[in-house]
């Protein structure tokens, strides 16, 4: 029988034997409370960056509530125990349905489709390359192995940039933003480029690389790079938020076909990702497939997909890969689209449109940042 059951008024028990089963119980509905507040915080919808973090790790609180559930059932008396057992019960049903879309057993939100042979597959890479990393060697091999024809990389100091000049040659444009922050970026096409900028969309260092291409068929679309600060100590996520809501408001209103891809220091489950693809209409390629994480390469355990790319329904996806480790603490993400809007009808299943209310919500948070950013730049 478990002890809770008759940890009142056993006798046989000595006191260390009693005080052990206490301190257990106490572990138990401390752990099944710190569940609760980590699935019902970042509900609240608050840009604290401890509130946020609660967003990354929605696996690992999957795993962890299986043995704890078991400990609840083992150790704790009937009344707490049902209520512990409730709680959990209710956190891992929430918890799983914010991961279940990207598992192989959600339905795909994007059917890959067949490479062409007339050349109008392109390949876009993104690389956080880690500005520390002095393995310049291994990012250059990977981008030959890739051949992209767009290439995006991320914290890219003036060494950095020195260092890839051989590959850089190989594009036809090609900007040049070097930051000895973290947030210094390049941005590469062998496509013919109509317009290339990089804009600050926050108050903070952390620019966002916008351009807009046009392929050999005539088709013209719109790239944006983004690499937003991460939810740390000091860092809440408003201005992340807003600077990725207003990139993607920017980019969907042009008309056009959009590729969007970067560290968003955001996991693709979160639900300011969901946001941002509504506010888009953007789709996902991981979902249905897994959440190919890309984040910490050097941890096992400790993996979450920030590192994303979306695209607006009229875009085809051919492949969608994790590429090797090039001594970051990111992979390399790699994707073939084709800018073929009646293959992506047919392959592409649409968002669900934005409420009226959701539309003023996001309307008025687009203003508030507007006007922050116009004080700053006065």
């Amino acid at each position: 029988m478990a002890p809770g059951y008759r940890i009142n008024s056993i006798s046989k028990y000595d006191e260390e034997v009693l005080l052990l089963i206490k301190f257990v119980q106490a572990i138990a509905v401390l752990l099944t409370a710190s569940f609760a507040a980590a699935t019902l915080l970042p509900l609240s919808g608050s840009p604290q960056w401890w509130i946020r973090g609660m967003d990354f790790p929605r696996i690992h609180y999957l795993l962890a509530i299986v043995p704890l559930t078991a400990l609840v059932c083992w150790i704790l008396p009937p009344m707490t125990r049902w209520l512990a057992l409730t709680v959990l019960l209710s956190c891992g049903s929430y918890q799983a349905m914010q991961v279940f879309p990207f598992t192989p057993l959600a339905e795909k939100e994007i059917d890959l489709v067949s490479d062409s042979s007339d050349g109008r597959t392109l390949t876009a890479m993104s690389i956080n390359v880690l500005m520390e990393n002095e393995n310049h060697s291994a990012v250059m091999e990977r981008i030959r192995e890739f051949d992209p024809d767009l290439l995006f990389l991320m914290e890219t100091d003036a060494n950095w940039i020195n260092g890839l000049e051989p590959v850089l040659e190989g594009f036809d444009h090609v900007i040049r933003h070097p930051k000895d922050n973290h947030y210094g970026m390049v941005f590469a096409s062998k496509i013919p480029v109509k317009e290339s900028r990089i804009e600050y969309l926050t108050v903070s260092e952390t620019p966002t690389a916008f351009a807009e291409l046009e392929t050999e068929d005539g088709t013209a679309f719109r790239f944006v790079g983004l690499h937003p600060r991460p939810p740390m100590p000091g860092a809440d996520t408003d201005q992340r938020d807003d600077q990725l809501l207003y990139s993607a408001r920017f980019a969907r209103k042009s008309g056009m076909p959009v590729l969007i891809m970067g560290d968003f220091n955001a996991v693709a489950w979160s639900d300011f990702s969901s946001e941002f693809k509504r506010l888009g209409q953007y789709l996902d390629p991981r979902i249905g497939r897994g959440p190919v994480p890309s984040f910490d390469v050097n941890s096992w355990l400790m993996r979450f997909p920030i590192d994303q790319i979306y695209v607006t329904p009229d875009v085809a996806v051919v492949d969608f890969v994790r590429g090797e480790p090039v001594g970051s603490d990111h992979f390399p993400i790699i994707a073939k689209v084709r800018f073929d809007p009646d293959l992506a009808e047919a392959n592409n299943r649409l968002m669900e449109p934005l409420s009226e209310d959701q539309k003023a919500d996001l309307e008025k948070r687009m203003k508030r940042h507007q006007k922050r950013l116009d004080e700053v730049n006065r």
